[in-house]
């Protein structure tokens, strides 16, 4: 039996979900499915992936949802004239390890009355959280830990993507107690080269 599904997700917007999805699929030669993808269909995160992902073991699972505008999902679905059940969103069966990627951060909605973490829970899955070092990273990283805990989700540990700063991340890794996954630094072009290297940098 696979371990349980790891679902990437991020303190926030933009800081790199889908750079690091990759160096772990990569990595772990694991099974890749993004369930929600909000907007640039023509250029998914499933397909940036599939394009930096060189091993001939991993399986790219189709999306649950495909919507066409670059919004939070619950407004995307509404512009689409549809409504997104979470209960239709089942994991791709596999018997390789599973990674996750989420949309956003963790309290984005799905629906009225679903959010992403809501999701993972729903998934049975253990968090990998990114994280990125700019002014208000600490509040939001300790903030996503803290929830991620008060809903009992186990989480396997964080990357810090990008330029590090020690201090930050010392303070972020003893508050939570959460370990440290690995640092991967800024690359300076992103290829599969690159992402294949950059799987050094983490302990998974």
């Amino acid at each position: 039996m696979p371990n349980k599904p790891l679902f990437i997700t991020g303190i926030g917007t933009g800081i790199g979900k889908t750079l690091i999805a990759a160096i772990v699929v990569e990595k772990l030669k694991a099974d890749y499915w993004k369930p929600i993808q909000s907007g640039d269909l023509d250029n998914s995160d499933t397909m940036k992936v599939q394009s930096l992902v060189t091993n001939n073991k991993t399986i790219f699972h189709g999306e649950a949802y495909r919507l066409k505008q670059p919004y939070s999902p619950h407004k995307s679905a509404k512009l689409d004239n549809i409504v997104i059940d979470e209960q239709r969103i089942i994991a791709p069966k596999t018997n390789n390890q599973l990674i996750i990627e989420g949309a956003g951060g963790l309290m984005v909605p799905l629906n009225d009355h679903c959010l992403l973490i809501d999701l993972i829970k729903q998934l049975d899955a253990e968090v990998i959280l990114v994280s990125q070092n700019y002014l208000g990273s600490i509040n939001h990283t300790l903030l996503s830990a803290e929830v991620l805990k008060q809903r009992d989700i186990p989480i396997k540990g964080i990357i810090f993507n990008g330029d590090t700063n020690a201090s930050s991340e010392e303070y972020i890794l003893n508050y939570t107690g959460i370990p440290l996954l690995g640092n991967v630094p800024l690359l300076a072009e992103i290829t599969q080269l690159s992402v294949a290297e950059a799987g050094y940098y983490l302990t998974l």
